[in-house]
């Protein structure tokens, strides 16, 4: 979709309105301040609609990849748009799970169309016990096990990216991706 010069569309404040009565009446004038119209008529109706750019549901198609990058989102662009719009939209609900199991599985999940599974090293576990050793293993890890879809494959360069940056710095991970 282009925001340039769009043939019939018209300033909703054209700019000759905004002049002194003596040149309202003169043609160049008027002449002069239509071109200015049909040049700003995009960008006027661009501002006046920018809560629709920063609506996922909304958003030009060309637009929802900057609209992602800034929810710090990862998309696909093999993603049908309806897919992307959607991913874009949990966007919130994925960041207030960020950095735990949970979160971890539902970007994943999102990304991936498939089953996920996230076995963790035990570390975030607890015992009733006390004095009892520690539960888990003593290592920061997890492993990403992820059953895709039967009708696509997962690209695993992309999923690796994904979980890389989802998870805890400190954490290492192992991917399993099954069929």
């Amino acid at each position: 979709m282009s925001r340039g010069l769009l043939p019939g569309l018209a300033s909703p404040r054209p700019l000759i309105g905004t002049l002194p009565g003596l040149y309202q009446e003169d043609e160049l004038a008027r002449g002069l301040t239509a071109a200015f119209d049909d040049s700003l008529a995009p960008v006027v109706s661009t501002i006046d609609n920018f809560e629709s750019y920063l609506d996922p549901a909304l958003t030009p198609d060309d637009f929802l990849d900057w609209l992602a990058g800034w929810v710090g989102v990862l998309l696909d662009e093999t993603w049908p748009i309806e897919r992307r719009r959607a991913f874009v939209a949990v966007a919130a609900q994925l960041y207030r799970n960020r950095g735990t199991a949970a979160g971890l599985a539902m970007q994943v999940r999102l990304f991936t169309a498939g089953e996920v599974e996230i076995v963790e090293s035990g570390g975030a576990a607890w015992s009733r016990t006390p004095g009892a050793a520690a539960p888990g293993n003593s290592d920061f890890s997890l492993v990403v096990r992820v059953k895709p879809p039967k009708k696509g494959g997962v690209d695993r360069q992309r999923l690796e990216l994904l979980v890389a940056g989802a998870k805890p710095a400190h954490v290492v991970h192992a991917l399993e991706i099954g069929e």
